[in-house]
C-alpha cells in the first residue's frame, strides 16, 4: 500500500462535500433565497434597524464606513448608527466625533476592552430597533445592502443573517489569493444559509433580531472569536441563521504573509477552541442534523485532512527530489546536460492527479457562482493564478501554527 493511499479518505471527503454543494445549491430552499426580493426603497412599512460600528484604531478608514452606511438606500427615520471607540491610541476619536451631531449617529468613548466590550457597549445605546447589525471599521457596504437583508428574515426563528464579503480592491497577490478565496466563500455561505449550515456570523454586516441577543445575553471575548460563539449559540437555542446573497460588504484583506497567517490563525484557533471547548453538543446533534452531522464534522477533517496531504506532499516531493539527484548522479555528465524531449504518454496520471484537477475545476467554478450570482465587482481571472498557486502553500501554515496553539494552550493575539 503506497503513501497515497493514505490520502484517499480525505479524497472521498472532499469529493462528497463537492457533491453535496451541488445538490444543494440546486435545490428548492437554495433557490427560493437566490430568488428573494429586496425591500421596495422608498417604504413606509418597513423596521427600525441600528448598526453598530466597533472602532480600535481605525483613524484612516473609519469615516469611509461611515459614509457607506450613511448612503444605504433605507428611510433615514429608521436607520442609526452607534459608533463605539474601544480606547483607540490614534485619531479614531475625533474622527467619530465629527460625526457627533449627525441626527443618525450616536458617538461613544470607552476606555480599551477589545472589540465585544465595544459592540456590547453599542447595543446598550440601542433601544427600539427590531434589528442590529455590525459593521467592522474597515470595511463598507454597497447602498442596496441592508434592503437585501431585511427580507431574510422572512421567519421568527431567523434570528440571523449574513452578508457577502468580497476583498476591495486587492493589489498585493496575498489579497489577489483573498479575492478568490471570499468569491468562493460567497457561494459556500449562501448554499449553507438556505439549510441552516453556518457556524459563523462574520463581523462586515451581520444582522440580528435584537430580541434574541437580549435573551441570549451579550457577546463574548470567546477566544477572539466572538462572531462565531453568538452563532453557535444561536444554533444552540435551536434558531437559524440565513444568508442574504447580494448583501454586499467590501473589506480589506491583509496585504503581507504574516498579517494574513496571523488573521487565519486567530480564526482556527477561534474555530477549534470554541467548538472543542464550549460547545462539543454541537457535533452530531440531532437538533439540526446538517451542522451536527456535517459541517462541523467535515470542518474538523478538513483541519486534520490538510496536515496530512500537505505532509504527505512534502515527503514525497523530497522524495522524488531525492530520485532525481541520485538518477543524474549516476548518469554521464553529457546526457544529463542535453534538453530531451518531453513524452505525455509517460506522464504519470494518478488517481489524486485526476481528482486534483477535478477539485480545482471545481473551486474556480464555485467562485464564478459566488462573484457573479452576488454581482460582486471586479476581475476574478486575473486574481486565480494567485489563489491556485498560493493558497495550498500558505494554509497549511496557519492550520498547523493553529493546531500547535490549540494544544500547547498558547495565547492567541489579535494583530
Amino acid at each position: 500500500m503506497g503513501l497515497e493511499t493514505v490520502a484517499y479518505p480525505f479524497i472521498f471527503l472532499a469529493l462528497y462535500f463537492e457533491s453535496f454543494l451541488l445538490v444543494t445549491f440546486f435545490s428548492s430552499p437554495a433557490r427560493t433565497k437566490r430568488a428573494q426580493s429586496p425591500v421596495a426603497s422608498p417604504a413606509t412599512n418597513v423596521p427600525k434597524v441600528a448598526i453598530i460600528v466597533p472602532c480600535w484604531n481605525e483613524e484612516s478608514t473609519v469615516a469611509g464606513t461611515v459614509e457607506s452606511l450613511l448612503a444605504l438606500e433605507y428611510p433615514a427615520d429608521k436607520l442609526s448608527l452607534v459608533l463605539v471607540n474601544d480606547g483607540s491610541t490614534d485619531g479614531t476619536a475625533s474622527a467619530i466625533d465629527r460625526y457627533a451631531a449627525h441626527p443618525q449617529i450616536t458617538a461613544l468613548h470607552k476606555p480599551n476592552g477589545g472589540k465585544f466590550t465595544a459592540m456590547n457597549y453599542g447595543l446598550e445605546h440601542v433601544a427600539d430597533a427590531e434589528f442590529v447589525g455590525f459593521l467592522d471599521a474597515d470595511s463598507f457596504v454597497a447602498p442596496d445592502a441592508l434592503r437585501e437583508i431585511i427580507p431574510s428574515f422572512d421567519a421568527p426563528a431567523v434570528a440571523a443573517v449574513t452578508a457577502s464579503m468580497s476583498i476591495h480592491n486587492p493589489h498585493t497577490v496575498f489579497q489577489r489569493m483573498q479575492y478568490a478565496e471570499y468569491a468562493q466563500a460567497i457561494t459556500l455561505r449562501h448554499i449553507f444559509g438556505s439549510i441552516n449550515g453556518l457556524y459563523v456570523t462574520p463581523g462586515p454586516f451581520s444582522f440580528y433580531r435584537l430580541s434574541v441577543l437580549k435573551e441570549l445575553g451579550p457577546f463574548k471575548h470567546a477566544y477572539l472569536a466572538e462572531d462565531m460563539e453568538m452563532a453557535m449559540r444561536i444554533q444552540r437555542a435551536g434558531l437559524k441563521i440565513g444568508n442574504a446573497l447580494r448583501a454586499r460588504v467590501y473589506t480589506k484583506g491583509p496585504p503581507t504573509a504574516r498579517k494574513l497567517i496571523k488573521q487565519r490563525i486567530r480564526w482556527t484557533t477561534g474555530f477549534m477552541r470554541n467548538i472543542f471547548f464550549d460547545y462539543r453538543d454541537l457535533i452530531w446533534s440531532k437538533q439540526n442534523v446538517v451542522l451536527g452531522f456535517f459541517v462541523l464534522p467535515l470542518g474538523i477533517a478538513a483541519i486534520g485532512g490538510s496536515i496530512i496531504v500537505f505532509s504527505l506532499y512534502v515527503f514525497q516531493t523530497i522524495k522524488s527530489l531525492a530520485h532525481s539527484v541520485s538518477v543524474m548522479s549516476a548518469a554521464p555528465l553529457s546526457y544529463a546536460l542535453t534538453v530531451h524531449p518531453i513524452s505525455w504518454f509517460y506522464f504519470p496520471l494518478t488517481i489524486p492527479l485526476l481528482v486534483g484537477i477535478t477539485m480545482t475545476a471545481l473551486t474556480a467554478t464555485w467562485m464564478a457562482v459566488g462573484k457573479y450570482s452576488s454581482n460582486t465587482p471586479g476581475r476574478l481571472l486575473p486574481n486565480l493564478p494567485a489563489y491556485f498557486l498560493f493558497y495550498t502553500f500558505v494554509a497549511p501554515i496557519w492550520i498547523i501554527r493553529s493546531v500547535s496553539h490549540v494544544v500547547r494552550g498558547a495565547r492567541t493575539t489579535w494583530r
